[in-house]
């Protein structure tokens, strides 16, 4: 497995925890917990989710300058506390900075995915708090 070269101060969990890195891809898993909750059933705020798949997508690209552009997700299943849900991103294309990553993101069981999207993540010459 390679080793991290971005987001190394993430808290896994609420960000997942990295179960594969190669180039170009990555996997992440988060193990959702009631502080993810957003209503008394167990639901899992979208957020988390999006925070986990965020997260895989810049491993996947794992440049130090590395951030989101944009994203365009789609969450197709409800997530319940206590399920363990994998997030598996790949780099389909670079264009100059700009790198496409597809991210979709499966409850440990789950016949379906919960999350889809594509992220547009950006490759910066700098870190982008250092950006004038």
């Amino acid at each position: 497995m390679d080793h991290p070269n971005t987001h190394l101060a993430i808290d896994p969990t609420l960000c997942g925890e990295i179960r594969a890195l190669a180039p170009n891809r990555a996997e992440v898993e988060l193990q959702t917990h009631a502080g993810m909750a957003a209503d008394e059933r167990g639901l899992v705020h979208g957020g988390f989710l999006f925070g986990a798949a965020d997260y895989a997508a810049m491993l996947a690209v794992n440049h130090p300058n590395v951030v989101l552009g944009s994203a365009r997700v789609q969450f197709t299943a409800p997530t319940r506390v206590g399920e363990r849900v994998r997030f598996t991103a790949v780099v389909v294309s670079e264009k100059g900075r700009k790198r496409e990553v597809e991210v979709e993101g499966r409850a440990a069981d789950a016949a379906e995915p919960c999350f889809v999207g594509s992220l547009t993540c950006v490759v910066l010459d700098q870190h982008v708090l250092d950006r004038g």
